[in-house]
């Protein structure tokens, strides 16, 4: 560990520098391995400085200033409304890639490095200067010696190895924090870091993106209005991605759309039936829906491009996403509620009555408002706030869902403002419905409960084998929790020992009282053996009754 951190002691001081000047100084001073560091004196001078901006303002700016891996990472935690506040979110969306292009030089090396071919082998044309730069790479347009256009996605120089150091650094800084800050330990911050890196690591891997872009392909092949572009795979790798140029309208180019006589109100209503039926039908969805990766091609025929972000949908979400949105619908807060916990990690904390008071109160919001009118996007949203609210972990692809959804009618409410996205809907949710009740479906569902039964049955016999081993053995640990046991067990303690003084005095009593009648009826001293029986009698229990009287006083429990 301490190698790793000599290491990357000049990122580590990047990271110190950046909290520091953004109002995160006791950061670095909690946290032992900024102390290793040699800060610059002016820097350290503003520590307990913050600046005049929010603290979400000033989040955002430290993410911004540590470069491509934080601004991706920031990226894709701004989809995550389950995870972080609105107003964090907000400032994660604003997060630019603001970097320059890489020369052509490198451009060439890796082409030819990742491909094994010159680049005159491969391209008749290339334009040197980049369409598109980002962080992760860059895109430049050209023509195959065969002849067809392309366009080349290039990863810049030793990407891979920054955004994989700052990775390790970033589980190590989040494993610290939460040991020394309670809000990380809530938040999960190291399980949240894993999590993010693992969808950054797979937007470093462009053949992923290649299938994701073949597999969706697949779904629309035998609808022409749909265009998705095809991957040359020869020429193809983990760096270097090259795929059919696409030239179209942006979809948000409304007045050139009009210019060219094209029928927004179709485009928008394919454009809504091509990502219901990748979400609900096929389950494998494009997670990036923007303007930018949508064109009109002429006969209003939509064409996607870039799947660096997909979503999956197993059975169950599709599912429990159906049985949401059906409770949304139908204003059925048990529904909601049902779905909601069903979807979600819920932690034993959730207080179930305030759960249902904020759906109730998100229900009344669309109460007596038209069906047609209802956001889908929106409404699953406040859903999703209500859920980080009470600490319910939605699956990350069922909140990529939600901000898909949201882009869409975004972009059709510019394209027809008077488009139903609901009346879309509705013939994929008959659809749904009849394949949820269809005789081949509930067989299926019911042989493998069936399995599911039976695995269970086989493995009892096993696993009570097991645990008579551990009785047997003396290993066995029961532990009872009850609600309040504290009060009742005080309480319990007062009654026997009110109970041990009745006793104590009514024996005192019984004794005394025989002695005396014994004495009176024979008329003789309640001398025993030369013994004053009733005197010591009287005062070896009144010395009892008064040392058992000063114990239960002295526990407080009389």
């Amino acid at each position: 560990m301490f190698g790793k951190r000599v290491r990357h002691m000049n990122r580590y001081r990047d990271i110190a520098i950046a909290l520091i000047r953004n109002g995160f100084g006791f950061i670095v001073e909690e946290i032992d391995v900024f102390h290793m560091l040699s800060l610059p004196a002016r820097i350290m001078k503003h520590a307990d400085k913050v600046p005049k901006l929010s603290l979400w303002e000033r989040i955002g700016n430290v993410i911004q200033d540590l470069g491509p891996t934080f601004i991706k990472l920031g990226q894709i935690g701004s989809t995550r409304s389950d995870v972080f506040p609105e107003e964090l979110i907000k400032q994660l969306e604003k997060l630019q890639d603001q970097v320059e292009a890489f020369p052509f030089s490198d451009v060439e090396h890796i082409i030819e490095a990742e491909s094994g071919f010159k680049m005159d082998e491969i391209f008749e044309e290339f334009r040197q200067i980049p369409t598109a730069a980002a962080s992760i790479g860059q895109v430049h347009e050209g023509k195959l010696i065969s002849g067809e256009r392309v366009a080349v996605k290039i990863q810049r120089p030793d990407i891979a190895e920054m955004v994989k150091t700052d990775l390790e650094i970033l589980r190590n800084l989040a494993a610290i924090m939460e040991n020394h800050f309670d809000w990380a330990k809530k938040y999960q911050i190291l399980k949240m870091v894993e999590e993010f890196g693992k969808s950054l690591l797979d937007e470093l891997d462009y053949k992923m993106e290649g299938r994701n872009t073949e597999l969706i392909a697949g779904q629309f092949k035998n609808d022409p209005n749909i265009y998705i572009p095809g991957v040359y795979w020869s020429y193809s790798s983990t760096r270097v991605l090259v795929m059919e140029f696409v030239e179209g309208i942006k979809v948000s180019d409304i007045e050139q759309l009009k210019t060219k006589n094209y029928n927004t109100k179709i485009i928008a209503e394919r454009f809504v039936q091509s990502i219901l039926h990748q979400v609900f039908i096929e389950g494998f969805f494009h997670a990036d829906p923007h303007p930018g990766n949508l064109l009109v091609l002429p006969g209003e025929v939509v064409a996607f491009i870039d799947f660096g972000m997909v979503g999956r949908l197993t059975p169950e979400m599709k599912l429990h996403f159906s049985n949401l949105i059906i409770g949304l619908m139908r204003k059925k807060t048990d529904v909601i509620i049902k779905s909601l916990l069903d979807m979600g990690i819920v932690t034993e904390h959730v207080n179930k009555a305030e759960l249902r008071q904020d759906v109730n109160q998100m229900r009344d919001k669309y109460y007596g408002v038209a069906l047609s009118e209802v956001s889908l996007g929106e409404s699953v949203q406040d859903l999703f706030d209500i859920a980080y609210r009470h600490q319910i972990r939605i699956p990350s692809d069922l909140i990529l869902l939600g901000k898909t959804l949201l882009t869409m009618e975004g972009i059709v409410e510019k394209l027809d403002p008077e488009i139903s996205i609901i009346q879309i809907a509705e013939p994929i949710g008959k659809r749904l419905f009849k394949e949820r009740f269809h005789p081949k479906n509930i067989g299926e569902r019911f042989w493998k409960d069936v399995a599911d039964y039976g695995e269970i049955l086989v493995e009892f016999p096993k696993h009570i084998k097991g645990l008579l081993q551990t009785v047997n053995n003396g290993n066995l640990k029961l532990e009872v929790s009850v609600s309040g046991i504290e009060v009742i067990l005080k309480k319990l303690d007062r009654i026997s020992n009110r109970l041990s003084i009745s006793l104590v005095l009514l024996s005192f009593s019984i004794i005394m009282l025989g002695l005396i009648i014994g004495s009176s009826i024979s008329h003789q001293s309640s001398m025993l053996w030369d013994i004053p029986a009733i005197e010591i009698g009287f005062i070896i229990a009144g010395f009892l009754f008064m040392w058992l009287l000063y114990s239960i006083f002295k526990s407080g429990r009389f």
